[in-house]
């Protein structure tokens, strides 16, 4: 497989910039914090708890805090995992093999397609830029073949913030129930759109072969935890992933199951602060933006906490993202970082992040050093 570009420019860059504006996740919590939101049970469970081995499902009430966040899935459905990513990971290694075909919506987070394109034949369906990244159903049904096992989506979507039209993933699941099509579902960001009224259903609650995947990492700003997880009514299929992880992480770590628990406990709590901050941000987008209207071409998404805005200036957006880290340090992703090895992708757009606390001192930073430069 290929380097995973964005891991390789976040190793060189998230930790050493001062201003870290493209931050794919929320603003986190002290341990403190997050203890002052759990039961005198759950906190006393915590402080006494041994450090040893948990199972590789996941603790049982853990695994029945996930599901109270599902409508029809149960404890018995769902299969935590080390972070998002090694969900990716396993699903796709336990699902595909050679001689399968998959779809891969872009542009996207590069594992979704770097690791179905180490396995079989993958194919790219974008999503329409120009109808602010809509969900085109008539170019996946053309893509479908007769060996297709599975598509894979990512709502709201990174980088590009949107979220589909209810009728459109309706339309998609109706494709996939009558092919007999696996629905991968990356929704880590689901929680975070503008309304409530635009969000989808997940994946497992409506397809007997959806495959929900999510994380503490994005909507809940809990990254440090580690902790993600898949929701599929397919317990078949969650045995086999699981026996995958056996070579993996085996288990996950006893205290963030816990913690994640009791962070699940208090979902309302954190959803609630983390889509205030959002919106709070998006006000202050609105108007650097606005500012900076000869230079950027901004429309702000419908959900999640990152966007993918058009860079107008004439020495193109990687030279000003390279700049604008080195001379101002302000740190976003240019467009090369999602580079699709399966469609053409934008070539002058950037990721932004505006879901942590520290916008608007970056902001601040970027507007001097872009006034500056323009003297």
């Amino acid at each position: 497989m290929r380097d995973f570009s964005l891991e390789v420019f976040l190793s060189k860059w998230e930790f050493a910039a001062r201003h870290h504006l493209t931050a794919s996740d929320s603003e986190s919590v002290t341990l403190s914090r997050l203890l002052e939101l759990a039961t005198p049970a759950d906190r006393d469970r915590f402080m006494t708890l041994h450090l040893s081995y948990s199972q590789t499902f996941g603790s049982p009430t853990l695994l029945e805090a996930i599901a109270t966040t599902y409508s029809g899935i149960a404890a018995q459905d769902i299969l935590c995992f080390a972070g998002a990513e090694e969900g990716i990971y396993v699903c796709m290694r336990t699902l595909l093999a050679a001689g399968d075909h998959a779809i891969v919506l872009t542009p996207n987070y590069q594992a979704a397609e770097t690791l179905p394109l180490a396995i079989c034949e993958t194919t790219g369906v974008p999503l329409v830029e120009s109808e602010g990244w809509a969900l085109d159903i008539d170019a996946i049904r053309a893509a479908v073949r007769p060996n297709t096992r599975l598509i894979s989506i990512n709502f709201p979507n990174n980088p590009t913030g949107t979220v589909p039209k209810h009728a459109a993933f309706d339309s998609l699941v109706e494709l996939c129930r009558t092919r007999g099509i696996w629905l991968f579902s990356d929704e880590v960001y689901r929680g975070l759109e503008r309304s409530d009224a635009d969000r989808i259903p997940q994946a497992a609650e409506v397809y007997e072969r959806g495959i929900s995947l999510n994380v503490m990492s994005k909507a809940y700003g809990l990254p440090g935890l580690r902790i993600g997880w898949i929701a599929c009514r397919d317990r078949d299929l969650l045995a086999r992933m699981e026996r995958y992880k056996h070579y993996l992480s085996i288990c996950n770590s006893a205290p963030s199951e816990v913690l994640a628990e009791i962070a699940l406990k208090a979902r309302e709590t954190l959803l609630a602060r983390n889509r205030g901050l959002v919106a709070d941000n998006l006000q202050r987008l609105d108007a650097f933006f606005a500012r900076f209207e000869s230079l950027f071409e901004w429309k702000a998404p419908r959900g999640g906490c990152v966007a993918f805005p058009r860079y107008l200036g004439k020495d193109g957006v990687e030279t000003f993202c390279r700049r604008l880290i080195e001379e101002a340090g302000v740190l976003l992703l240019p467009a090369s970082i999602y580079r699709s090895q399966l469609t053409e992708t934008p070539r002058d757009r950037f990721r932004i992040g505006f879901g942590r606390a520290n916008l608007a001192a970056g902001l601040n930073a970027m507007q001097a050093w872009l006034s500056g430069a323009k003297q």
